[in-house]
């Protein structure tokens, strides 16, 4: 059987940076892609992610900006734990995405969690006070990039 994965693009358009999970997603949607691989931009929208881990993909990518000290547009690939991650509660908050609450939240409401990947970039920019709106040019740069990473998870995922 061929795995379902989930490609989830989090992050607010409105903070600069921070739309970088959701800039990947929308690109990447745009793209032929396999039919087991779902593409979704939930931005900062963290109980539509509760419903739609409760599906039980055996991969799930999530794609945001983060923040590790890094170079701007570093791309990272972060594996957590997720066996070690609390089922305590219910996500009390209805505009705001915190991926590790998601996942709690999904556990407790009995969702099979299988593989979880953060694909994150390091971000310049994510709070301007001018208004605009956009990736800076080295998180720009990393879309690209970034979207060869998933690609090449879900083929390891596919072929394992």
């Amino acid at each position: 059987m061929t795995p379902s994965v989930l490609v989830a693009g989090i992050g607010n358009i409105f903070c600069r940076d921070d739309a970088f999970g959701v800039s990947v997603a929308a690109k990447l949607a745009r793209e032929r892609l396999p039919r087991n691989v779902r593409v979704e931009d939930f931005g900062i929208r963290g109980f539509d992610l509760v419903l739609a881990l409760l599906d039980g993909y055996d991969l799930t990518i999530f794609v945001d900006a983060v923040s590790r000290g890094g170079v701007p547009g570093t791309l990272y690939t972060i594996e957590p734990d997720v066996d070690a991650i609390a089922s305590d509660g219910i996500y009390e908050n209805a505009h705001g995405l915190d991926p590790v609450k998601v996942l709690a939240t999904a556990k407790s409401a009995g969702a099979r969690l299988g593989r979880v990947v953060v694909v994150g970039c390091e971000p310049a920019v994510l709070d301007d006070e001018t208004g605009c709106l956009g990736l800076s040019e080295p998180v720009e740069a990393a879309v690209d990039p970034a979207i060869e990473m998933i690609r090449r998870l879900v083929a390891q995922e596919v072929y394992q």
